[in-house]
Order: C-alpha cells, then structure tokens, then sequence
C-alpha cells in the first residue's frame, strides 16, 4: 500500500549553535523538475538548510531571495584542477559563489565526495583545493559567511566499535592531519556521511535492526563501550562518537561535525529485505527528532549534530541495485513517498490541512503476530474493541487483518499518533488512505459526513467488565475458553512486548 510523507524540516537553537535538519538534492532523475518547481516544494515543506551536488546557476537563482541556507560543491572532476591552481580554484568561487551572494544564501562549500575512499588519486591536492578555495573567499570577505569543507564516508574510520578505541585509517593521516588544520584554523567543520542501512547490512545480523532504525531499546540490549562506559542506543550516534574519538587522536578536539548524508532506502531487490517503506519512515523520523531535540551524542550529549537527509527525490537513473534509487522523500512529481511522524518533535506538519493518517496492519504480517498484537491492543493497550464484536459496525469482514487494523488504528490515534504507537512489533504501518469501509469508520476519519471521529476518547471505561477485549476476538483452532486464560496470563507480558 502506498504511503504518503508530511515532511517538515525545523530547527532548534542550543547556546551558540543551530541544529537543523537540511536536505540533499540530487538531480539523476529522468524528469528532473524545473529549478523553480524545485525550490517551490522546499517552500512548501518549509525546508531551510538544502545542499547541492554542484553549482547549478538556474538552481542558485531559483534559490535566490527564499533566505534558504544552501551547501554547494565542487564536484569530483573538477577537484584535480581547482587543487593544482590558486587560479583556477579563484575563477571556480568568482563565477559559482561570488555571482550569487548575498541574493542567495551560500554558506558552505563541500569540496569533492568521499575524495579518499571514491577518488584517492586526487587525495594528494584535497588539501590544497580547499586551502585555495578558502583564499578566493577571504579576498572577497566572504570567509566568515561561508565555511569550507569536504564529505567523508565514515568507512574512513577503522573499527568503530568501540568508539573510543576508533581512528581514522592511518594510511590517509598525511591528508587528514592538515585536513583538520584547516578546519580548526578556519572555523569550519568535519562532514561525515553516516549509512547506519549500510553498517547493518554488512554486519551480518551482529547489528539488531531496532539499533539502526533509532528504536528504543531495553538497557540490556544496548551497546556499552567499555573503556568509558557510554551506552550507545543507536548507530547514527556511535559512528559520531567514533569521529569525535578519531580525531582526538590526531589531537583535533574542537571541531564540530555535520552529517552531510543520512537516510534509509524504501524500497530494495529481493535481496535487501529491510529497505522498506515503514524502515525508512522509522529511521528518517527518528533520525530528525533526534538532531532537532539537540540530543547529541554519549560523548557530547546537547552538542548540535545537523545533518542533511538523503534525499530529496528518489533517482531512477541511478545505477545499481533498486535501494539506489529508492532514497528519495518525494517522487519527481513531488508526490511525497511516506508520511514522516515527527509528531512529539515540536513540529507543525507543513502538507497535511487534515492530518488524517492512519496504522493498519502490514501486508503480509504473520497472523499469529496480528492475534498477538490484537489482544493486546484490547486488553492493556485499553483500546474500545467493542465495535469488532459480532453485529456491530466493524466485525465484517472477520478476520485477524481487519480487526487487528481497527485496534491498532484505535491506539494509534488514543496515542496521538506518536513516535513508535504504530509498530506493534514490526506488524503495523502507516497509511493515508482512510481504511474505513461501510459503516465502520476508523478513528480519526472524517468519515461520510465529514466529521472526525476523536481517537481520544477509545479508551474503555472503567466499568467495562471486559476492558475492551471480549473473546470474539480470538481467530484460532483451539478451544476459546482455553485461549481466553492463556491470553489472560500473556497479556502483561504483551505490554512490555508491544511498547
């Protein structure tokens, strides 16, 4: 079922420094919209921070006058030039830069991608480029507006687990010594592009799914580094962690980092199971309330991590396996892929004037795990089952997927549709389209008349002698009163289990 995204971006303010959310934007689609179009639906989802694989002159001037703060880059084969040529690296700034500010709001530079692990042969003039690129803008007294840097694959870092025993591949210290020189001397920081999709893949199931995806995790099962003690709760903030440790071994301690890359893929070959949809929404969601919380990391808890979200627009010219193109928060049309739950985050959804948004349960969940999500969500989860019994408005059709549909919806929306009330251990997904059929109006539909069924007022009350869970519920061969006690002593565990 197709899913739909709300996508806002925001930031929050911590001492001196701003968190913020920004989005990458790649062009390798076979209907690239125009520039304009483009920048109208950044507007339109109120994204601020935006960053550039180039220096695209019809993308800057559409981007002109919006105050949106944009990264441009020098790209890969430009690098050789601009790092052997004071000269050629001042007419790249005189005609990408110097053009366009302050109409637009240039105020970082990435220098290449990935340089040492995607173009090594040009490791040796890195250094260079930026040091020339930063001297064309000192001499227009831009230097303080617009910082220069370079994106790194955190592959660059060797065995980072533990963090604190991580370092940089010490192969590449003759370019990364006068690397973070330059970054410390001039203000500007490290760009690290962090894949925790990348990092489970490749472990081969060393890593648990919930830690990539920034799911909360009981305190056993989280990873503690044992030289100082730091619980770890997710890999976004370990790789960091290992950055920050890398470099305080170079005796680089004050400079910041900023992911220039994250995301998680929505759609794969059969191959790449766990890019899903529903996995994408989980990690991008999390991913963004993390950063704008001013979370941090274990090591440097409340220190801004801003990051940029890979990507934009899903690429269908890209080559590879399906996960390639499948990155995108919108399609080339600009419809949105999937609805970004941001909800507890102190955000204002930006695209949604009715917030209708629904949890039914996934195709092809297990229907065992459906029951067992379904007698919790009517018993603990207290969730008023009642229209499922038999005769009333929602017991057609009767089977596990409907009613577990209607339950966990009915939770979903008590619970405000927030972060993690749509899981139910891996069974349930997000949804637009209103699953409403008939007479059965789901929670939080507007339904026929137009009015809002209020998903706060499902809880059972009081006096509801069978909290919200009557045996019809039960699909299932063996006897009812045998399954009814069963699930009578399983249901406190179930609580533990679903939330």
């Amino acid at each position: 079922m197709a899913i739909f995204l709300l996508f806002l971006l925001v930031w929050a303010v911590s001492g001196d420094e701003e968190a913020f959310i920004g989005v990458n934007i790649g062009t390798d689609l076979s209907d690239m919209p125009s520039p304009t179009q483009v920048v109208a639906l950044l507007e339109s989802q109120n994204v601020r921070h935006v960053r550039l694989y180039d220096a695209d002159r019809a993308m800057l001037l559409a981007l002109a006058n919006t105050g949106i703060q944009v990264t441009v880059s020098v790209p890969n084969e430009l690098l050789l030039g601009i790092g052997q040529s004071n000269a050629t690296a001042a007419n790249w700034v005189a005609r990408n830069i110097i053009s366009h500010v302050p109409a637009t709001n240039i105020t970082a530079i990435a220098v290449g991608s990935e340089v040492l692990t995607a173009l090594p042969n040009a490791a040796p003039v890195l250094v260079s480029a930026l040091k020339f690129i930063h001297s064309a803008l000192v001499a227009s007294n831009l230097d303080s507006q617009i910082k220069v840097s370079t994106p790194h694959s955190s592959s660059i870092i060797l065995d980072s687990f533990p963090p604190s025993q991580a370092f940089f591949n010490r192969s590449w210290d003759p370019v990364m010594v006068p690397l973070l020189k330059f970054l410390q001397s001039t203000g500007s920081y490290l760009m690290l592009n962090v894949y925790p999709y990348y990092d489970y893949m490749q472990s081969n199931g060393v890593i648990p799914l919930d830690y990539a995806l920034f799911r909360p995790l009981p305190p056993n099962k989280e990873a503690v580094d044992a030289n100082t003690l730091l619980h770890y709760t997710n890999v976004f903030d370990a790789i960091v962690d290992a950055s920050y440790f890398s470099m305080s071994y170079l005796n680089i301690t004050n400079v910041p980092i900023v992911v220039t890359e994250s995301g998680w893929p929505s759609k794969g070959d059969s191959s790449e199971t766990d890019a899903t949809v529903d996995n994408a929404n989980t990690y991008n969601s999390n991913l963004i309330k993390h950063v704008i919380n001013n979370t941090g990391t274990p090591k440097h808890p409340g220190i801004a991590v801003s990051t940029y979200i890979y990507e934009l627009y899903n690429e269908d010219l890209v080559p590879g396996p399906a996960t390639e193109q499948n990155w995108g928060l919108f399609d080339a049309n600009g419809v949105p892929v999937y609805i970004l739950h941001l909800t507890g985050a102190g955000t204002v959804f930006a695209n949604d004037t009715t917030n209708q948004t629904f949890c039914v349960a996934k195709e092809g969940a297990d229907p065992k795990m459906l029951q067992a999500a379904l007698d919790w969500a009517c018993g603990p989860g207290k969730v008023d089952c009642s229209p499922l019994l038999q005769g009333r408005p929602c017991y057609e059709p009767d089977n596990v997927v409907s009613h577990s549909s209607y339950a966990f919806n009915a939770y979903f929306q008590r619970m405000g549709k927030s972060i993690g009330t749509c899981d139910f251990k891996g069974v349930a997904t997000i949804t637009t389209t209103d699953p409403s059929h008939g007479s059965c109006v789901f929670p939080g539909s507007f339904g026929k008349n137009g009015t809002i069924t209020n998903g706060t007022s499902l809880a059972p009350s009081s006096n509801d002698t069978n909290s919200g869970y009557p045996p019809q519920y039960f699909y299932g061969s063996g006897s009812l009163t045998t399954s009814v006690i069963i699930i009578g002593i399983c249901v406190f565990h179930m609580a533990t289990v679903f939330l």
